[in-house]
């Protein structure tokens, strides 16, 4: 009589092979389709590419400029840390640091100004919604230069519109892009105008995202328009807020553009109005040191990275997510 190895044995003598389909393989080598992420890859080499090409190699070239003593011909002669000690030890630096700063200061106040026109633009039975949102957003898409020119007009103390509306009630002609001490609040002024419309559109997409359900619930418990807009509104728009605060501290960290057109080289209130990417500009363009000014624009991205890890620590403690 034969005898045959239990099933068992067999399986661990390899002598049976369990069965395969032909469908595919064992949940254990199951794996993602390759053409898949073929697919994928191909569809991110572009933006990877880029990011690669015009984000990272820059920095890196930035930084490595940085410790050269880099010319407006060339030359590359490796100095060191010397670049640092100079723009460290620069007074000039540390002042373009605090007016640079205070944009930051200034933009914050275009959240809160955004936040309250985009809930009177939600209201029930508002009409002509879209226009008010149009005439906000305007200001946004239009060039800088533009709006610069436009604003130095205004601001002239001679023939501009602000000193003649001001004459109507008393007051005296005032140069506000020229004076020192007002220059920097006006450049301020017309950044936070011009970009209200942009935080706008995140605030105005934020609301709609709100349940609608809590606002008839607290309806019905008596709370008035006040009452929901801060006990609903502002905390489940919190993340919303987290956004625009990060993008409002980055960008007005990199006030330029305003600067460059309503300060000309002989403004007295240049100095008071600089920025750090003004005074990079000023140095790696019309001074011709890029190497210090490649190293003002590496401490500046410290800076922005050590602003932008503060936010997300504390938006833990503010941010409340739905």
């Amino acid at each position: 009589m034969a005898v045959f190895p239990s099933t068992a044995a067999a399986e661990a003598e390899g002598r049976i092979r369990k069965p395969r389909t032909r469908a595919g393989r064992d949940d254990a080598t199951r794996g993602p389709n390759s053409r898949t992420q073929k697919a994928a890859y191909v569809f991110i080499a572009p933006i990877g590419l880029g990011f690669l090409v015009f984000y990272i190699w820059p920095m890196i070239q930035t930084f490595g400029y940085s410790f050269t003593d880099f010319g407006p011909f060339g030359g590359n002669t490796w100095i060191g840390g010397d670049n640092y000690a100079r723009v460290l030890q620069d007074v000039t630096v540390w002042r373009a640091i605090g007016n640079t700063l205070l944009y930051g200061a200034i933009g914050l106040v275009t959240l809160p100004l955004s936040i309250a026109v985009a809930a009177l633009l939600n209201r029930r039975g508002l009409r002509g919604v879209g226009v008010y949102r149009a005439l906000y957003f305007i200001p946004f898409v239009t060039l800088p230069v533009a709006v610069g020119l436009v604003w130095n007009w205004l601001y002239n103390g001679n023939f501009g519109l602000l000193n003649e509306v001001l004459s109507w009630f008393g007051m005296s002609r005032h140069f506000w892009a020229s004076d020192p001490s007002s220059a920097l609040w006006a450049i301020g002024l017309v950044a936070v105008w011009q970009s209200v419309g942009y935080y706008l559109i995140i605030f105005i997409a934020g609301i709609k995202g709100i349940p609608q359900d809590y606002y008839e619930a607290a309806e019905l418990d008596g709370a008035g328009p006040v009452r929901r807009f801060f006990t609903i509104t502002l905390p489940l728009l919190s993340p919303s807020i987290f956004f625009a605060a990060v993008i409002c501290v980055i960008n007005s960290l990199q006030m330029f553009d305003l600067i460059y057109v309503m300060m000309s080289p002989t403004n007295p209130a240049l100095g008071s109005t600089q920025s750090v990417v003004s005074l990079f500009y000023q140095w790696a363009f019309q001074q011709n040191n890029q190497g210090a000014a490649a190293a003002l624009a590496f401490l500046l991205m410290l800076l922005t990275a050590a602003l932008t890890f503060l936010q997300f620590r504390l938006q833990k403690r503010w941010v409340h997510y739905a």
